[in-house]
């Protein structure tokens, strides 16, 4: 049970099955209409009656199942009656939690963790502070390691949606790219030009946004590994609130692909370079030429394959890796 993000939930349904798992996806949302999106994420009080209708439909859907494992990504819209009806239903089902957020933005999520027998997060400050398993993202196979048939279209191409700080970062690299006499590729996405422009009353940041630049074309993920293929580095701006890695931050890598990043934390994983990593600072914006000027380093096999959206599975469902995955200097932030 998950949100739809980007597609990322068809691909961990359809490697499960490639597994040998049976599965049963039900999206988090009782609809992915931008409307429900926003009420949910704004006042979820006010669709409690949708939402607990539509969990009322799935225990009736699945009264007769008999589940090994319940599996839930986010938790953003839950409600706590369908965790304990589940878990009634299916007292041996070990029920497990990802979180890709951070706790400092949901704070909803510290009232889940009780109702599971394994809880994995992101966030490497919350998997310190709540005694949560830490697990990084992943990458799916569409981003393996690519190289364009010559020189690189792009020396940096962004992707990624239009949210906090993103753009005024984003246009500073720019700017500070043109300077440098770099070619770049910016895509700024937002689901909808209305949803984006309501979003811009609440959010100072995207006061600035110029909507000319904005898209409201999806990209699939097999455009955007074609978009890295052609480019030199990738551009990764996090929200300023969260340490946790990026998606983009696996994809770019595993394609081979430099990485201009604004989190810090990045220092401490295993698969750090700084010949393929270089870490900026979100409030002064300096990109030395020389990052361009040396080639990719190649990471090694063993921390590659721990990236990979199996090991991501292995790690939930098998072995927990909190070994691999070390918490260092992210404890005192």
């Amino acid at each position: 049970m998950t949100a739809n993000f980007f597609s990322y939930e068809i691909a961990v349904i359809k490697r499960l099955k490639e597994l040998g798992a049976e599965v049963d996806f039900f999206n988090e949302r009782p609809s992915d209409s931008v409307f429900t999106k926003g009420i949910i994420r704004v006042k979820s009080s006010l669709y409690h009656t949708k939402i607990k209708s539509y969990y009322q439909n799935i225990l009736k859907r699945i009264r007769n199942k008999d589940y090994d494992f319940l599996l839930l990504i986010k938790g953003e819209t839950v409600p706590f009656f369908f965790l304990d009806e589940f878990s009634r239903q299916n007292s041996n089902a070990v029920k497990i939690f990802y979180s890709y957020d951070a706790a400092e933005e949901y704070p909803k999520l510290l009232k889940l963790y009780p109702y599971f027998d394994r809880n994995f997060t992101f966030e490497p400050k919350d998997a310190v502070k709540y005694g949560l398993h830490f697990r990084p993202l992943f990458f799916i196979p569409d981003y393996g390691k690519m190289q364009p048939a010559g020189k690189p279209k792009f020396d940096l191409s962004f992707i990624g949606s239009a949210h906090t700080d993103r753009y005024l970062i984003g246009e500073k690299v720019n700017r500070f790219c043109e300077k440098l006499g770099l070619k770049t590729f910016f895509y700024y996405y937002a689901p909808g030009k209305t949803a984006f422009l309501l979003k811009k009353i609440f959010d100072k940041n995207l006061k600035k946004f110029d909507v000319n630049k904005l898209q409201f074309k999806k990209l699939a993920h097999k455009e955007i590994a074609e978009i890295y293929r052609d480019s030199f580095a990738v551009l990764d701006v996090n929200k300023p609130f969260q340490n946790g890695l990026t998606m983009r931050t696996f994809e770019a890598l595993a394609s081979g692909k430099k990485l201009i990043t604004t989190n810090n934390d990045i220092v401490n994983y295993p698969f750090y370079s700084d010949q393929n990593i270089l870490v900026i600072d979100r409030d002064q914006i300096n990109i030395p030429k020389a990052f361009f000027e040396t080639g990719f380093v190649n990471i090694s096999p063993e921390i590659l394959e721990m990236m990979t959206l199996d090991s991501w599975i292995e790690c939930l469902f098998l072995k927990e890796q909190d070994e691999f995955w070390k918490i260092k200097s992210t404890i005192h932030k």
